[in-house]
């Protein structure tokens, strides 16, 4: 991170970083985008004055420092667009109250606070967490009103039609069926290389944050890790046996791949600071991913692996300490 950027500054580039990829999946997936970008900012700042009133603490500084607004951000990105009011509400619960605060705030907490939104929220709902519509382009399938009365009514009789299994759920589906991956290509829901939308969307994530290194907002080590952990192993087992396992660029293009590699494993305060152990740190993350997308419960592993390593942290520091200049190493 540019020690000259101050957590607001840094806070706020990382949030216009943000706008291509919400742009593209407002688009691609609707109103239902922006429904839930809305309400997680709203529960995320409820919940950051309300604990920090309970602890006493200053409310202006810490609510003007952004790092509720990215938290809420990056786990609304993370959700199913159009998923319900209440769905949003405790995610943002389990990320502000639990993963941040308790833990005593910004700076203090191990883990990820979205990533740990969003993991619960998974293990919790697992339905509500799988029902994403089809990317469908034109500002997705529903109307505004039709968004509202699905967001906060008792949703829509024939939302079923309107979802679709990702690309990485069928993926997963059809290999276990026996088929191969250039055969599930030519089903529905894939793309052109990845899954349908969600190659753009990669892309989009991938301009901003390339424009977070230009600005020096975050460093290389740990997004080129990331996915150079995934394109490593992906490669390997495709290369060994291309009727079971599909290529690389599918994994680079598909789910929350840049998304996670650029804006989630970067946080500054949950990921290494040493510049190898970022490096391992990154890798481990790109490992993961893969590993539980072949071979996991779960189609997606962005949440589960950051938080994994985010476990490593400590120990990656202590050991990979720079050597100071004159004197030895000492581990």
């Amino acid at each position: 991170m540019n020690p000259h950027y101050t957590v607001a500054q840094v806070m706020q580039q990382v949030l216009l970083a943000l706008i291509p990829g919400i742009a593209v999946m407002l688009w691609f997936f609707g109103w239902g985008v922006i429904t839930n970008l809305v309400l997680a900012s709203l529960f995320a700042l409820t919940f950051e004055a309300l604990m920090l009133y309970m602890r006493k603490r200053p409310l202006q500084p810490f609510l003007t420092d952004y790092s509720a607004l990215l938290t809420a951000c990056l786990l609304a990105l993370a959700l199913p667009p159009y998923a319900p009011w209440w769905l949003i509400a405790v995610g943002m619960l389990f990320a502000i109250v639990l993963a941040k605060h308790l833990y005593g705030g910004l700076g203090y907490n191990p883990f990820n606070p979205a990533m740990i939104g969003y993991a619960a929220l998974l293990v919790s709902f697992p339905l509500e967490m799988t029902l994403w519509p089809s990317a469908s382009g034109g500002f997705g399938v529903l109307d505004l009103g039709s968004t509202l009365s699905k967001v906060f009514g008792s949703g829509l009789s024939n939302w079923d039609a309107y979802t679709h299994a990702t690309a990485l759920d069928s993926m997963k589906i059809g290999l276990n069926l026996h088929q191969t991956p250039s055969q599930l290509m030519q089903t529905e829901g894939m793309g052109l290389i990845g899954s349908q939308g969600w190659e753009w969307v990669n892309l989009a994530f991938l301009v901003g944050g390339a424009w977070m290194l230009y600005k020096r907002v975050i460093t290389w080590h740990i997004p080129i890790a990331v996915l150079l952990g995934l394109t490593l192993l992906a490669t390997l087992f495709w290369l060994y046996s291309p009727n079971h396992y599909p290529n690389p660029l599918f994994h680079l293009l598909s789910g929350a791949t840049m998304l996670g590699a650029f804006f989630i494993a970067t946080d500054p305060v949950t990921a290494s600071t040493t510049p190898l152990g970022k490096v391992i740190f990154g890798l481990g993350i790109g490992g993961l991913v893969y590993v539980i997308r072949t071979w996991g419960g779960y189609p997606d592993a962005i949440a589960f692996a950051v938080i994994v390593m985010n476990m490593a942290v400590p120990l990656l520091d202590s050991y990979t300490q720079p050597r100071v200049y004159g004197r030895k190493r000492s581990l």
